[in-house]
Formats: structure tokens, C-alpha cells, sequence
């Protein structure tokens, strides 16, 4: 279960997949999508920032809390179709999307006119390879031998957002670093959704491509947030591409965030952003 701060809800997506959503607040409704490595529950303090002026449906995505599992056929369709599920039964024209969350925001706007406004936070739109994504071989192994941490860690050391020291050690000793630096209880929210961010972010590959062209049908208000101490490679490269693709798009550079500033280091400070986003594009 998400939390009990709010209103626990389900809908139910095409296939019969269950999805929870907890909604907090009154007003224009706002959907909350998470990425690959959070739940529902890491989103709270940015959806009760957020709800001091909308009706905030933070969703667990398929294969986590309150949600069904991914299912044997999963891929980018079964994400969209909960998303939409979700967007039908509390009518909410607004989406924001954090990283595997803002790649699912951007293709349901590219495919759909079901909200008005779209805001991502680095999404997890790979741009020729601008993504790296080779970690996940050896990580795929490592599960399967049932090294879980030594597989965190591969993805960790391999992603891209590591400080580049740390992409140099070797991976015994990420490991280490990683085991000593989690918590344990962090670790248990963690370990659940190994497999599941690997289905996610194959995802990621199989939607890579030369361009952005898919995203020229979005006619919604898109803003594309980030962090200033993000990498390029995250921001720079996909946000010129996606800002030339989309009709009506802009871009947030927010100093002194990352890419975990949604759900773990900056929420209040996002939902500042966002809001004061919201108002100017509407103004």
C-alpha cells in the first residue's frame, strides 16, 4: 500500500492488471508516474506539495505496491494502457512523468490527446544510444546467478549518472561502497524491482532511436525539467531533440539537482518548479 494520507484507489487496465493510485488533494487532477527504481510511496512528499493546489493520483506502476505484476507480455503498451486506465476514472488532464515515468508521459501524449499538460523530469528517452544501456548484460547474469547487489551494482557503475571515478573501480568494490552506503530498509524497497527495471529499461532500448520524429504528434504543453548537476549525456542531447520534435515544448534546468531530486532529494523543490510551470504556460 502506498500510504494512508491519502485515498487508496484501483483501476483496472485493459488487460485486468490491477493499478493503485493514492490520491491527495482537490482540484485539476495531476497523474504521478515513478521511475524504474522507486514506487508510489517515493513520491509523496513531491505529490503533497503538489496538492495544496490539485487533486494528486500518485500510481504505483505495474509490478509494484498496491499494482498487479508486469505480466509475461509486458512492454511500453501495457504501461500506457494503465496509464490511461488511470486517467479515465479521475479525469485528469495534467501528467508528470520522472524519468521511466516521463518516457511512459511523452509516448501516451505522442499517441493519444488525453492531457493538456505533460511535465518529465529527465525522462528516460534514449536518443541514438545517448542512454547507456550495455550494464544490462552483465546484470541480467548476475541476477541469474543470484548476485542481486553485484547486479545493482553493474547498472550502478554503468548507467551513466555515476561520478566517473566510480564507473572506473571494479565492481566488487562498488559493491561494497553500495552495501555499506544503503540501508537495509532501503535495500528491501530495492531489491523487489531488480527484475522489473530490467524489463523497463530494455523497453528503454527497444524505443531507441536516431530521432525524436515519433514525438512530433504531441499536442500537448510539454516541459522538460532537469537538474543541474545531471549529466549531459541526460539532458542536453534528448531535451535539444525533443524541444525541436515537439510542437510545444520547453525546457527547466533546475541548479543544483540530479536525477533523483523527485522522489529522493528535492520533491518540494520540483513541485515549486512544476506548479510555477504550470502557470506560465496557462498564462
Amino acid at each position: 500500500m502506498i500510504s494512508t494520507t491519502g485515498t487508496a484507489q484501483i483501476a483496472r487496465s485493459l488487460d485486468g492488471t490491477a493499478i493503485g493510485y493514492q490520491t491527495l488533494g482537490a482540484g485539476e487532477g495531476l497523474i504521478v508516474l515513478g521511475g524504474a527504481w522507486s514506487s508510489g510511496r517515493d513520491y509523496l512528499p513531491f505529490a503533497r506539495a503538489m496538492s495544496r493546489s490539485f487533486a494528486v493520483h500518485v500510481v504505483d506502476r505495474r509490478g509494484r505496491g498496491d499494482s498487479g505484476p508486469q505480466g509475461e507480455n509486458y512492454c511500453i503498451d501495457r504501461e500506457l494502457e494503465d496509464l490511461f486506465a488511470v486517467q479515465e476514472q479521475t479525469h485528469a488532464t495534467i501528467v508528470f512523468g520522472h524519468s521511466y515515468g516521463g518516457l511512459i508521459a511523452l509516448q501516451a501524449a505522442s499517441r493519444a490527446q488525453a492531457f493538456s499538460d505533460v511535465l518529465a523530469y529527465e525522462p528516460g528517452v534514449s536518443v541514438g544510444g545517448s542512454i547507456p544501456l550495455a550494464w544490462m548484460t552483465p546484470y541480467r547474469r548476475l541476477v541469474a546467478a543470484g548476485d542481486r547487489r553485484g547486479a545493482f551494482a553493474a547498472m550502478v557503475r554503468g548507467a551513466g549518472g555515476a561520478p566517473p571515478a566510480l564507473e572506473r573501480m571494479p565492481l566488487w568494490y562498488v559493491k561494497l561502497i553500495l552495501r555499506l552506503s544503503i540501508p537495509e530498509h532501503q535495500w528491501q524497497r530495492i531489491d523487489p524491482l531488480l527484475e522489473t527495471a530490467l524489463a523497463e529499461h530494455q523497453q528503454v532500448a527497444a524505443l531507441d532511436e536516431p530521432t525524436t520524429a515519433r514525438y512530433r504528434t504531441v499536442s500537448a504543453r510539454t516541459v522538460l525539467l532537469g537538474g543541474g548537476k545531471s549529466r549531459s549525456r541526460f539532458t542536453t542531447r534528448p531535451f535539444n531533440a525533443l524541444t525541436a520534435a515537439i510542437p510545444n515544448c520547453t525546457t527547466d534546468i533546475i541548479a543544483g539537482l540530479d536525477h533523483t531530486a523527485p522522489d529522493h532529494k528535492a520533491p518540494r523543490l520540483v513541485a515549486e518548479r512544476v506548479q510555477h510551470q504550470l502557470r506560465t504556460s496557462r498564462a
